[in-house]
């Protein structure tokens, strides 16, 4: 992951043209990482089809596609992307049509591990998630087959293969089983 000196505000951000790279805005910092590959994209897909058809079907809200950015703060600002992402539908409806980036933090979050990401870069995602108001953030681990359910103020727990995933009280009612998101 790359990073650059000049602070940067999340419009500038909005306004970068396409150079086929990801980026996220932490502080003012200008974050670059290289586009994901296959297994990742797979996994996300495995992840958010399944949860954005219940979200419809039980009109819940809205889930959000690999690199919508959310905006967590201003002065200097934060925009981070997640994997998958999820807000519920008194959210969706209060902030209205937005072009740029969501203000605030997504209910859930989901970030899908990459073979280039270093644990302590995924550590950081979701803290960052937490601290911002994130209610449910999922670790989705390809290589090791499993997902790491964080909540705020409640050791994270992990689940393998033969269990199943669940939205809790962030998205009522919606499970799926560990083993679908490699399939």
């Amino acid at each position: 992951m790359a990073t650059t000196d000049k602070l940067m505000t999340a419009d500038e951000l909005l306004r970068l043209p396409d150079d086929g790279q990801r980026h996220e805005l932490i502080a003012g910092e200008l974050r670059t990482m290289a586009p994901s590959g296959g297994e990742h994209g797979g996994v996300a897909m495995n992840l958010s089809t399944p949860l954005d058809q219940y979200v419809r079907a039980n009109h819940l809200g809205r889930v959000y596609a690999a690199e919508t950015g959310f905006r967590l703060t201003t002065g200097p600002d934060t925009v981070r992307a997640p994997d998958v992402a999820f807000m519920r539908q008194e959210r969706v409806l209060a902030v209205g049509h937005v072009t740029g980036y969501l203000p605030g933090p997504p209910d859930l979050a989901a970030e899908v591990v990459s073979p280039n990401d270093r644990p302590a870069e995924v550590e950081e995602k979701v803290a960052s998630w937490l601290a911002h108001g994130t209610r449910l953030v999922l670790v989705v681990d390809p290589r090791q087959r499993t997902v790491r359910v964080y909540r705020p103020g409640i050791p994270a727990r992990t689940l393998a293969e033969q269990d199943v995933v669940s939205g809790d009280d962030v998205v009522p009612g919606w499970t799926l089983p560990v083993r679908a998101l490699f399939e």
